[in-house]
């Protein structure tokens, strides 16, 4: 098959280059999870912890049901990782004010503090990866992620773009 150039070649693409950016997606997130992984180590932690202390940053007081439907993990999974981090005094859970049985989750003084750590160990591979590749990328980049979400994950994406829970 004959490439064309510019965007109406990305209409066309092979199944050849269709493996090389599913390889590369796999290759780059190793990259992205490798500092944040790197810290974790000696303490214990896996992604599943990192995850929450994210999710939970980027919305305090956040429930355990929503945090649940960010991430995809079951109940009993996601209550040992919380578990974990409120025992460690990274995580703290309230009773909801309208509704008792809701647990909201906040980040400790720590939790803040480690969660600050990962970030930004990611944020800096991200803004040097940004920098390399140039603005246009990067509006690409993102607009191929979010076609890439399934409909109830970006539902999830765009209420955090949108300063939501």
């Amino acid at each position: 098959m004959a490439e064309t150039t510019g965007s109406e070649s990305l209409l066309f693409l092979t199944d050849e280059q269709l493996r090389k950016g599913i390889e590369a997606m796999f290759f780059a997130y190793r990259g992205f999870t490798a500092d944040p992984d790197r810290i974790l180590e000696g303490m214990e932690y896996g992604r599943a912890h990192h995850r929450a202390l994210h999710f939970i940053h980027r919305s305090p007081g956040t429930t355990v049901s929503n945090l649940l439907g960010i991430l995809g993990v079951t109940k009993q999974s996601l209550n040992r990782v919380l578990r974990t981090l409120i025992d460690d005094g990274l995580v703290r859970s309230e009773k909801g004010r309208r509704d008792a049985r809701e647990r909201h989750l906040f980040l400790t003084e720590s939790g803040d503090a480690l969660e600050r750590q990962l970030s930004d160990a990611q944020r800096a591979r991200m803004r040097s990866a940004y920098r390399a590749a140039g603005a246009e990328a990067v509006m690409g980049f993102r607009q191929v992620l979010e076609a890439m979400m399934d409909p109830e994950m970006r539902a999830h994406y765009n209420r955090l773009k949108e300063g939501g829970a």
